[in-house]
């Protein structure tokens, strides 16, 4: 949730760009793997920066979403680029009443033809969450981190409960960062129905969540940046992993005496440890 004074529509994009040239540095979006979408709850005014407006069929429906507005990246474009020319690698989608339609607004220099083909993911995630919180703000980021996918594709971390003990166990900052830990989904084809339902109720008790040998998605109704630090906190946790396994899992992480002491000096819920 976001209290006022709200954030104008350029510092949006610009946090935006930032949080995607951060996953390009940690490796979490070669080419043009992963996108970002934010709604916003209060009245945005798009046309100064997207004069262009077309009506598009909503992926899903938003009933309860009618005048809300999401900053959506376009299919195809680098995250790394998005803070080089914004409007150029963004759309904004207000939704119509009715909630089956929206207004897409882009900028005289579009470089993309539609919308991330993983935007029926991201907006369930914003509806649900809207409907279980009411929150006027949330930014939902998919990304591909190397070790995250990696270990995704190794039987026993298919496990969520075998997964979060060994990943959470590296640094005390991960368990602060990531009490709920980290929900594990099987192999789902991208952009489906499947995958987005599964995917909105795994992101009803986390906010991240693996997409088993494809990436993750996280959430965050604060911060575009604080949902990339999640894609940061994990993968980190799952590099960790990864350098113990090469090196014959000598490392023992932290135990769970000391996750747990840890936890109770930060004031930290969490039932993983």
């Amino acid at each position: 949730m976001i209290e006022p004074p709200y954030p104008e529509i350029d510092e949006l994009l610009t946090v935006i760009g930032e949080a995607g040239q951060r996953l390009s540095e940690i490796e979490a979006s070669e080419g043009s793997a992963g996108n970002i979408s934010v709604y916003i709850g209060w009245q945005l005014e798009p046309r100064r920066r997207f004069p262009n407006m077309e009506k598009i069929e909503l992926p899903i429906p938003l009933p309860n979403m009618v005048g809300g507005s999401f900053l959506v990246t376009g299919s195809g474009r680098r995250l790394r680029e998005v803070i080089k020319d914004p409007a150029g690698n963004l759309g904004v989608v207000v939704v119509e009443e009715g909630g089956l339609t929206g207004c897409l607004y882009t900028s005289p220099g579009r470089l993309f033809a539609r919308l991330t083909s993983e935007f029926n993911s991201h907006l369930a995630v914003h509806n649900d969450q809207v409907l279980i919180t009411g929150t006027n703000f949330q930014a939902v980021i998919h990304a591909q981190p190397m070790h995250l996918t990696f270990i995704s594709h190794i039987p026993r971390y298919q496990d969520e409960t075998y997964l979060n003990r060994h990943l959470l166990r590296w640094q005390p900052e991960t368990i602060v960062n990531l009490p709920e830990g980290i929900g594990v989904l099987p192999f789902l084809l991208p952009g489906s129905d499947n995958l987005m339902r599964a995917n909105v109720e795994s992101l009803r008790k986390h906010r991240v969540v693996i997409w088993g040998k494809h990436g993750v998605m996280v959430r965050s109704d604060t911060s575009v940046k604080k949902a990339s630090d999640r894609i940061e906190y994990a993968e980190t946790g799952a590099h960790y992993e990864y350098m113990n396994l090469m090196c014959g899992e000598l490392g023992e992480g932290l135990s769970v005496e000391q996750i747990r002491s840890i936890c109770q000096v930060f004031n930290v819920s969490q039932d993983i440890f």
